[in-house]
């Protein structure tokens, strides 16, 4: 059904069937006119056949029992008197007169005697007959003379195969031509279309905006329909790389707008996080609510400078800047970063599931880093008391490397799910705030993940949610195993308790 589709083989399939039709026309009227002509010959000889019959011996009211002698060869004649076929015969291959059959009898006497050549058909033997009945002087004798219609039959049978074969022969010739003509008349479409394809293949939502590719100007032309079709993609191409470029341009003054503030905020928050807290370490005899606003004022520094080191980072992310390409030890991160999770959510029940060997990547050890640690706060963060988080890191057998982060937790509505990896995404707006969640830790999973060549994803329902993370494996040795996992942490399915 696909192949059907094809503009091409459409074209084709309409040529040729036109060709059949107007062939089949063609065909049908010749074998027409050409019975109707033969027949007509066949007539005429009918005819003399008669005026020969009348003229032979007999008893002077019709010819007598010779009549059919001197005749040519399969001619029919016959004595009709008082309804009954008195005598009849025909001429055989070897011009002996023989007399017809009861069935050939009981035709001819279904003849009207108009003179009227009308077409009879005999017994099996003899077929169908062109006959003429003439009534004698008297009225009282018909005399019925026939000629055969075999060769007529066998003539135009024959034109009918000959146009037939000669028919087929051309509409094969006719489709491998159409096949070339369309071919070839389609070729600046298929190079229009190639055009359009490469195109859709341009990266062109990771910021490459540069659409070079163009329709070639000789399928340019506006006054051909393909030309115009053409023309009318590079226009639009034109006009697309133009938007493109102009929100390339807007998001980049946006994201060194980010990381300029970023920047410059980092040292007025850290000076004001050391004023505070230099104020309520020196000034003891400080009032109680001046020490709380003062606590208030550092915690609230602190979580702004959260908030702008992950914008930071993220805009470093989006600018394509070049991580570190070195090996990193993923086992000890997750270790590591687990045991660091268990400190901070001493409620919750923490797994950890690892291989035997240690299991590198190649990429930003602090990034990769920050990836767990994100996925981790995560989970603790938006679970309840109680829930276990189970950490695991394997490497599959084409060297990719898995680490995945699954709870029991109530897991994510499916509307969050779709969003939960861009800027600001928040399941709970107050609860994120309440604990002091930006928002932006997912986003830096992704970022990070992304810009080491590998992948991010969420599947969740009631019960259970797994982050899934793949990386490329390492271009390097193995790093020396850990030596220790943290106090309190297990590995295995074993949960650790605090």
């Amino acid at each position: 059904m696909n192949r059907l589709r094809s503009l091409r083989l459409r074209l084709v399939l309409i040529v040729v069937a036109l060709l059949a039709v107007v062939a089949a026309v063609i065909g049908v009227v010749s074998v027409v006119v050409l019975q109707s002509y033969l027949v007509g010959q066949v007539d005429n000889s009918v005819r003399s056949a008669v005026q020969r019959a009348t003229h032979g011996p007999g008893d002077g009211d019709g010819p007598g029992g010779g009549f059919v002698l001197g005749q040519g060869e399969g001619t029919v004649i016959a004595l009709v008197q008082g309804g009954a076929v008195v005598s009849s015969g025909y001429l055989d291959a070897d011009g002996r007169q023989q007399t017809l059959t009861d069935t050939a009898q009981a035709a001819i006497l279904d003849l009207a005697a108009d003179g009227r050549p009308h077409t009879v058909d005999l017994d099996g033997s003899l077929g169908e007959y062109r006959m003429i009945a003439v009534l004698s002087t008297s009225r009282t004798t018909a005399l019925v003379t026939g000629l055969p219609l075999s060769g007529v039959q066998g003539t135009v049978g024959q034109l009918g195969t000959i146009f037939g074969l000669v028919a087929l022969a051309g509409l094969a010739l006719a489709a491998i031509a159409a096949t070339l003509t369309v071919s070839a008349a389609l070729r600046p479409l298929r190079r229009v279309a190639q055009t359009a394809a490469t195109v859709a293949e341009l990266p062109l939502d990771r910021g490459d905006v540069d659409i070079d590719v163009r329709v070639p100007e000789k399928d340019t032309d506006p006054r051909t329909e393909v030309g115009r079709v053409g023309a009318a993609l590079n226009r639009l191409l034109s006009t697309v790389g133009t938007a493109l470029a102009v929100r390339k341009a807007s998001e980049d003054k946006v994201r060194h707008f980010v990381a300029d503030a970023s920047h410059e905020l980092r040292t007025p928050l850290a000076s004001i996080r050391g004023y505070s807290e230099l104020t309520r370490r020196t000034q003891p005899d400080l009032p109680d609510e001046v020490r709380h606003n003062l606590g208030r004022i550092e915690s609230e520094a602190i979580r702004m400078t959260k908030l702008v080191e992950d914008l930071l980072l993220l805009a470093r992310l989006d600018s394509h800047r070049e991580l570190e390409q070195e090996d990193v030890d993923l086992s000890l991160i997750v270790v590591e970063s687990v045991g660091d999770a268990h400190a901070a959510g001493p409620d919750h029940e923490w797994e950890l599931d690892l291989p035997d060997e240690p299991i590198v990547v190649t990429g930003d050890e602090a990034r990769l880093r920050q990836v767990v640690v994100n996925l981790l706060a995560n989970a603790r963060v938006h679970t309840p008391a109680g829930t276990t988080v189970r950490t695991s890191l394997a490497a599959g057998v084409d060297g990719a490397v898995t680490v995945r982060v699954a709870d029991d937790g109530p897991g994510i509505a499916p509307a969050v799910r779709e969003t939960l990896f861009e800027r600001f995404a928040r399941a709970d707006a107050s609860r994120a705030r309440a604990t002091g969640s930006t928002g932006l830790g997912l986003a830096i999973v992704r970022g990070v993940v992304e810009a080491h060549g590998g992948t991010v994803g969420v599947e969740s329902r009631p019960g259970e949610t797994v982050f899934t993370v793949t990386l490329p494996p390492a271009h390097a040795g193995l790093a020396p195993a850990p030596d220790s996992t943290p106090d309190g942490m297990t590995t295995g399915a074993v949960p650790a308790r605090a």
